[in-house]
This record gives C-alpha cells, sequence and structure tokens, in this order.
C-alpha cells in the first residue's frame, strides 16, 4: 500500500463505559521484588482527559508503576482500578481499552511495522479493511512510510519506538500509557508526538506518562505526581506541583532535596 499520501491521523476513542469515576484509581499499592520494596503503598487518581505526568529520578518506580497499571505485571498489595478494571481480574478487557508504550521493545522483531499493526488488530477482532487504513494513516502521521515493511529488529531504537506508539494507538483506546516514549526520538518526530497527543486529549482521550525530562513533562502534563524510592511525594495540578517554583524541574529538586554540592574530582587531570 502507498504510504505517499498524508493524512491528518484521526481517531474513534474506544470510550469506557462510565465517565464519572477517574480514569485511575490507585489506593496503597504495593509492589515487592524479593526483599526490595519497589512501591511502598502510593496512592493515585488520574481524572480522565487528563495528561498525568508520574516523574520522578532514575529507580523511583515510575516503570513499575505502569506495567502494575497496564496489566503487564501483578501487584503485592493495594487497590487498583483503570477504567473501572482491575488489571489482575479482568486483563482482558482492560486490554480492549489501552494502548501501552513500555519501557522495552514490544513490537515482534521479525515482523515489519505494518505487519505489528496488522497482527494487533486480528488479536482484537478488528475489520481488515479499516485496520488497513488506520495502518497507513498513523504511520504517515509518525513518519514511518520508509520504515513500514522493514523487520523492526533491523531499526534503529527510535524508529522502533514509533512503531510500538502507532500499534499502541491502532484501535483508538481510551487510555494511553506511555513509559519514557520520547527516548531516542528525534525533535522533529517528538514534536509531532506531543501535538498528536494533545489532540487526542481534547477528544477525551486519558494519557499516562511516565518521565524523567522535566521540560517535556512541563510542556504537556495536566496533572503531575512525583515519585521517589516507591513513595509518591507530591500530586496535583501541573500548577500545584510547580508552586511557587519557576520550573517543574525546579520543584522536583526541592521536593526530592536535590544535592546541589559537586565532588571535586580533582584526580581528573588530562
Amino acid at each position: 500500500m502507498s504510504m505517499a499520501k498524508r493524512r491528518t491521523y484521526i481517531a474513534t476513542v474506544n470510550a469506557s463505559p462510565r465517565q464519572d469515576t477517574p480514569a485511575i484509581l490507585v489506593s496503597g499499592l504495593r509492589r515487592r521484588f524479593g526483599a526490595i520494596d519497589a512501591l511502598c503503598g502510593i496512592d493515585l487518581i488520574v481524572p480522565r482527559g487528563s495528561f498525568f505526568a508520574l516523574v520522578g529520578p532514575n529507580g523511583a518506580g515510575k516503570s513499575t508503576t505502569v506495567r502494575i497499571l497496564s496489566g503487564l505485571i501483578s501487584r503485592s498489595g493495594g487497590q487498583v482500578r483503570v477504567l473501572d478494571r482491575d488489571p489482575e481480574t479482568d486483563p482482558a478487557g482492560l486490554k480492549q481499552l489501552i494502548g501501552v508504550v513500555p519501557d522495552f521493545p514490544a513490537v515482534y522483531g521479525e515482523l515489519s511495522p505494518r505487519q505489528n499493526l496488522m497482527r494487533m488488530c486480528q488479536l482484537r477482532g478488528m475489520d481488515v479493511d479499516e485496520t488497513l487504513r488506520r495502518a497507513e494513516e498513523i504511520t504517515t502521521a509518525l513518519s514511518l512510510e520508509a520504515h513500514v515493511d522493514q523487520p523492526c529488529k533491523t531499526l534503529s531504537h527510535g524508529t522502533r519506538k514509533k512503531a510500538v506508539l502507532a500499534a499502541a494507538m491502532i484501535h483508538a483506546p481510551a487510555l494511553l500509557f506511555l513509559d519514557e516514549p520520547f527516548e531516542g526520538i528525534d525533535p522533529v518526530s517528538a514534536h509531532t508526538i506531543r501535538r498528536m497527543l494533545e489532540q487526542l486529549r481534547t477528544r477525551g482521550v486519558t494519557v499516562f506518562l511516565s518521565s524523567h525530562v522535566m521540560p517535556l513533562v512541563e510542556s504537556v502534563a495536566t496533572h503531575v505526581a512525583i515519585l521517589a524510592k516507591g513513595s509518591i511525594r507530591s500530586a496535583g495540578t501541573l500548577e500545584e506541583a510547580i508552586g511557587s517554583h519557576a520550573t517543574l524541574e525546579e520543584a522536583l529538586l526541592a521536593t526530592l532535596g536535590g544535592n546541589e554540592r559537586l565532588p571535586g574530582l580533582e584526580w581528573y587531570q588530562p
């Protein structure tokens, strides 16, 4: 199929049947890996239609949270509702309503981006003609035309990331989980993806973003939660998170007690 003709990507959102409850409701969520407490009883409320950012340093527990909320791993304790469903007791129902860009390559390496999209839609029982139409539209929007028929294992990290995003969006889910989605993405593509996500949010799509890139979060988020060492340090709207600080990065450093003192490294003498 030709990818020459460009179109504006338009999704029909798979809406959850209830709109009067939060998109995500988390109470006392815990996760242990052996003797390590990755999450220490966190609480979260993610409003429907929000662009919610979970931020914090590396190792804070962001990816673990995304994996639990999206049903990829189980929890050790606490209560979780995602679009009125429990990810553990109703994983099949939830998968119809969410799209996930995890922190690992979630595509079949032997298949091309187009084949991955067809496979995802086949598993969901979608119409073939509609799948082909959406595949052309979304790969064009993400500038994947030149790579759409190449095996994903041969693609660069950033291009593979865009293929994963396309697969997460192809069924028009009501909720998108994005774990560091812009890692390895070039600035032009990142700008396009941000505009696309903002457009989808105006239609009622909820976006849950995990990131440690504060300028990016500040440019798109409506709500922010700061996570450190498995605990939520603060949560609220973006304005509440920034507070009296000039930027979200300054607010994060103040919340986490960022150390301005650097070691001298006197031994480093070339």
